[in-house]
């Protein structure tokens, strides 16, 4: 399950982050609405926590922005701001659930697991055309055919599933998988295309990974 956290308060963000990383969660964080925003509409995440007030964009900005995506990611308010108007604006907003600061870590954590149940979000698997993706195995699968994927393979493939006929551009997929303070260039996402081309082919998938020039990836189902 990868949760983002979206907080300016960086002591608050990462002891958050770290408490999620012990129960078993995958965690990001980001310190300010716009980079919040820009990781968010990745659409590679089970769960945002969202906080209200932030520098560049505010929560209630952020959430709207999600939803306008069609991103049906959960979203978990953390706020100060406790007025029924405040709420109110945040449920209006898009988010599924509002917690007042301070909060109890149990409560937090209820409200976590109870959004990602709620959500259906224990998904083993994702599919486009005839393949699909095992999440635990790392496995391609179409039909009686299967592929083992790499640990940089399955991070890609992950996104365009996740993305489906949604263009992705190479920046986004660079911070994603390689993340911002990689040394990681625009060659090293299109080399890992190739390979994913070659293993999809190799099984018989009906999935192309299609380029869009300057803006990135998609996929479609070809016909034939």
């Amino acid at each position: 399950m990868k949760i983002l956290v979206i907080e300016d308060e960086k002591l608050l963000a990462d002891s958050v982050a770290e408490l999620l990383r012990s129960k078993g969660f995958e965690v990001e964080a980001a310190y300010d609405g716009e980079a919040g925003a820009m990781y968010a509409e990745l659409g590679v995440y089970d769960l945002l926590i969202l906080d209200v007030m932030m520098p560049k964009l505010d929560g209630f900005a952020v959430a709207r922005q999600v939803r306008a995506k069609r991103l049906g990611v959960p979203i978990l308010m953390l706020t100060a701001r406790s007025a029924l108007e405040d709420r109110i604006a945040g449920l209006d907003a898009g988010a599924d659930y509002y917690l007042t600061k301070p909060f109890d870590t149990r409560e937090l954590l209820a409200c976590v697991n109870a959004l990602l149940r709620r959500q259906g979000a224990q998904v083993d698997e994702l599919t486009f055309g005839n393949t699909a993706l095992d999440l635990a195995s790392a496995t391609l699968v179409c039909g009686e055919e299967s592929v083992h994927l790499s640990a940089r393979e399955f991070d890609v493939m992950r996104l365009l599933l996740q993305a489906g006929a949604r263009n992705l551009s190479k920046e986004a997929i660079l911070a994603r998988v390689w993340g911002y303070d990689s040394n990681a260039v625009e060659n090293h996402v299109e080399v890992y295309i190739g390979f994913l081309r070659k293993k999809l082919s190799s099984i018989g998938s009906n999935i192309r990974i299609e380029t869009v020039r300057r803006l990135g990836y998609h996929l479609e189902v070809s016909e034939t």
